[in-house]
């Protein structure tokens, strides 16, 4: 028999096992995941996490993070929503179309917030920019179109060709083209594209566009930006200036980058997730736009593209680059 000392030791023990495991039990699970890494995608990681963080939410103290990386291949974006869907965490977090389609595609159930997408409707991720019930919420990137092309007008003020490399099979990137299209008709200017499929064809895209086009336009593609640099150096091999719909990519070899603060983005998105995980049904929350526009322009990467920069316009850039 225990003794009465030996039985209050052994109760203590047990109690404080009881709480250990109900703290344990009590953790959020958040499943997070991107198609491929690369330098916006990384700060709308980051975004979000520390969002996370400022709302008490932080892993090993009482949050489980499981973060996957599709490394730039759908079938294995596949794969990474399915084991999400069976482990059954409390919230899955979707940066990129690709990684948010195929959580889409796993689970009607599970609470899902996306990150990054430029177009959720055209991508078949929600039935609408309303809140229209389901399990899908998040924040678009969705680029203006118009100002970027305002600022091409002003600088090349005789462009008419855009060249355009693009992933064919990642919806955001057909999304932004057909827009694209639209509004380069009501300028007078046309779209010349190029399929990357993979990131190894990006610089060979960007190569047969030269001599048809006056300037490369890229939206935010995955694939492109995973291989930037080496589209960079093809713009600078055919004086072609090169205008990005990422302002992060100015530091990689743009000329100019006029679009979202991915860190930004990232943070509106810790927001939403919050939201869920407090007990906010996503299906109620409408899909949201980032509000924030930032152009940075990279002067040396302009003058070897041949772009004559303005002082009207380096003047209004969120930050300069030699």
């Amino acid at each position: 028999m225990f003794t009465s000392k030996f039985r209050s030791a052994f109760l203590g023990f047990a109690l404080t096992g009881a709480l250990a495991t109900t703290a344990w039990a009590a953790d959020v699970r958040v499943s997070l995941t991107a198609i491929v890494d690369h330098p916006a995608l990384d700060s709308a990681r980051k975004g979000v996490l520390d969002e996370l963080a400022d709302a008490g939410y932080v892993p090993g103290k009482n949050m489980k993070l499981d973060y996957q990386n599709a490394q730039g291949n759908t079938a294995t974006a596949a794969q990474i929503a399915r084991k999400f869907a069976g482990d059954k965490p409390d919230v899955i977090v979707a940066m990129s179309t690709p990684s948010a389609q195929t959580a889409v595609a796993a689970t009607r159930t599970i609470p899902i917030v996306f990150s990054a997408v430029t177009d959720p409707v055209a991508a078949k991720l929600v039935k609408s920019w309303e809140a229209t019930g389901g399990n899908v919420t998040g924040v678009s990137d969705l680029p203006m179109l118009d100002k970027h092309m305002d600022v091409i007008r002003k600088l090349m003020p005789s462009a008419k060709r855009i060249g355009v490399i693009y992933n064919p099979g990642e919806a955001n990137s057909v999304a932004a083209i057909a827009e694209l299209k639209k509004l380069a008709t009501r300028l007078g200017m046309t779209v010349h594209e190029a399929a990357a499929p993979r990131t190894v064809d990006v610089a060979s895209a960007g190569q047969s566009l030269i001599g048809k086009v006056d300037l490369f336009y890229e939206p935010t593609d995955n694939n492109v930006t995973s291989a930037f640099e080496s589209l960079a150096k093809v713009a600078e091999q055919g004086k072609l200036p090169l205008i990005s719909a990422d302002p992060a990519l100015a530091e990689r070899g743009a000329s100019i980058g006029i679009g979202t603060n991915y860190y930004d983005l990232g943070r509106q998105s810790g927001k939403l997730v919050v939201r869920v995980l407090k007990g906010e049904a996503p299906g109620k929350i409408a899909p949201q736009v980032s509000p924030t526009l930032e152009m940075h322009v990279n002067r040396a990467a302009a003058r070897k593209q041949g772009l004559t920069l303005t002082d009207e316009l380096l003047k209004t850039a969120t930050r300069l680059i030699d």
